[in-house]
């Protein structure tokens, strides 16, 4: 396993990194998802990410049985805050009351005093940001939050959260994590640039894209059963962008890539996200052993300019750049 600085900070994280989003507590029975976490760390994963919403709160709970008896020193245990983890209307966003009450949730759950990252999961617009900032910064002063990071947010939305950090001395934001891979490359434009001038990391998901870059789904072809596709907890919503016949017969022509390179198709997939400088860590999830071992592979690959520029030439005009598509709901779910 290779490790870099999230972002310009001093913590050291694994490059490829264990997320539960999807699986645990859902998708995956949990001894399954207990095999995949051991799995990880036997694979020299040191960093796991969740967040307080996924599986209605059950998959903290499950990372956290998974990781007990683990030296706590030796993990890197990021969640998030901001999605409904109950019916009333202050279980969700992130106002002050929230972000307080689902911190200590999500350390009850997770079996912790403290987590390495606490990232905000959406922008809020029904919150001052300011107010946002207060408690995450509360929380570091208190000791149970030791890094503070936002996911899905737009180039401006970090922007302000840093000049408001800035002018009150509160804890800067130190990393980034959106949704990025050789087919979603929405961050380039605007997030990239400003996050590498401002020193935050980007942890990366989806690098292979649901599940479409390992080249299990066939233009033509009926959807595998049991895939993510078919998948009707959330799922299948999200790839439902990327089942086209022109995507999908472009995505099978980066195999012979692959191959040349002794790389599987996730590997190559993970491997490409990780060329960018500003990429701190890939996550990748499982819902078998077998998976990790392979994903984590991608560790360490280097691919030639030449080998950049085949991919890009094979996926051309499917590939999604449009910055926009950033968005965060503009009223609370």
């Amino acid at each position: 396993m290779e490790f870099r600085n999230l972002g310009r900070s001093g913590l050291k994280i694994s490059e490829i990194a264990y997320g539960n989003w999807l699986t645990h507590g859902s998708q995956v029975e949990e001894d399954a998802a207990r095999a995949c976490v051991h799995a990880a760390l036997d694979e020299g994963i040191t960093t796991f990410d969740t967040a307080d919403a996924y599986a209605g709160t059950r998959a903290e709970e499950v990372l956290g049985r998974a990781l007990k008896g683990r030296r706590r020193e030796g993990l890197e245990i990021f969640t998030k805050v901001y999605w409904p983890t109950g019916r009333g209307v202050n279980d969700r966003g992130l106002s002050r009351k929230h972000i307080m009450e689902s911190a200590h949730a999500s350390l009850r759950r997770l079996g912790t005093d403290y987590v390495d990252l606490y990232q905000a999961h959406r922008f809020d617009y029904e919150t001052p940001l300011h107010e946002t900032l207060r408690a995450f910064d509360d929380l570091v002063r208190q000791g149970k939050v030791l890094y503070v990071g936002v996911s899905e947010w737009r180039a401006e939305e970090i922007e302000q959260a840093l000049k408001i950090a800035d002018e009150m001395g509160f804890d800067r934001i130190v990393s980034s994590q959106p949704q990025y891979s050789m087919l979603w490359r929405v961050i380039e434009e605007e997030v990239v640039p400003l996050c590498e001038r401002e020193g935050i990391g980007q942890l990366v998901w989806s690098p292979i894209a649901q599940g479409v870059l390992t080249g299990k789904y066939k233009p033509g072809e009926p959807l595998p059963e049991g895939s993510r596709a078919t998948d009707d907890k959330g799922g299948a919503d999200m790839i439902k962008r990327f089942l086209n016949d022109d995507l999908l017969t472009r995505v099978q022509e980066l195999k012979p890539i692959a191959d040349d390179l002794g790389l599987s198709m996730a590997q190559l997939a993970i491997a490409w996200t990780l060329q960018n400088p500003n990429v701190s860590a890939a996550l990748v999830g499982a819902s078998r052993p077998e998976q990790v071992a392979d994903n984590v592979k991608a560790a360490g690959v280097k691919l030639e300019e030449d080998v950049l520029k085949k991919i890009d030439d094979v996926l051309g005009p499917v590939v999604i750049r449009d910055p926009e598509l950033t968005k965060s709901p503009r009223k609370r779910p």
